[in-house]
């Protein structure tokens, strides 16, 4: 027996939830390598762990401030929950809390909106650009690691802050 109904996604990135959720994970998980690194380098002198560590931190630290600026937009945001979640990924593992805080605050309900509603706020040209990419997932995915990947690459060229 066949049925037309739509099928519920076991993605985890499924939902604005479910996408936020693997970001502040992985930066956590991210903020662990960096400290195990740190560690490592402070006890045998050993960098190794630093550079892959830094690196991955470095990198997942640009996929999650992306991530929150697009839950910003999409979810609708006010400036200073955007803030707060941006700035969580400054702090070691703060991610986690605030991703709890979204969730139990309702920041973070609902389906992706793919298509406009009678809602004036959908005809602003940042809702339609955010509806138009998530309607392609793969390719906006792809974009999005190739221009978290460009951004990294330019920071990594530019160098630490004050020099090394």
């Amino acid at each position: 027996m066949t049925s037309d109904a739509p099928i519920a996604s076991r993605s985890p990135i499924a939902t604005p939830h479910g996408l936020y959720r693997l970001v502040a994970i992985a930066e956590a998980v991210s903020w662990t390598l960096l400290l195990a690194g740190l560690a490592v380098r402070a006890i045998s002198g050993e960098g190794a762990g630093v550079s892959v560590g830094g690196g991955f931190h470095g990198f997942v630290f640009l996929a999650y401030a992306g991530t929150a600026v697009l839950m910003t937009i999409h979810q609708r945001w006010r400036p200073g929950v955007a803030a707060v979640a941006i700035a969580s990924a400054v702090v070691p593992y703060a991610t986690i809390p605030v991703e709890r805080w979204l969730r139990r605050t309702g920041r973070l309900d609902g389906a992706w909106r793919l298509e406009a509603t009678d809602d004036p706020r959908d005809a602003r040209p940042l809702d339609r650009l955010v509806r138009s990419l998530l309607r392609h997932p793969v390719a906006f995915a792809i974009g999005a690691i190739a221009l978290v990947a460009v951004v990294f690459t330019v920071l990594l060229v530019v160098g630490p802050p004050g020099g090394r």
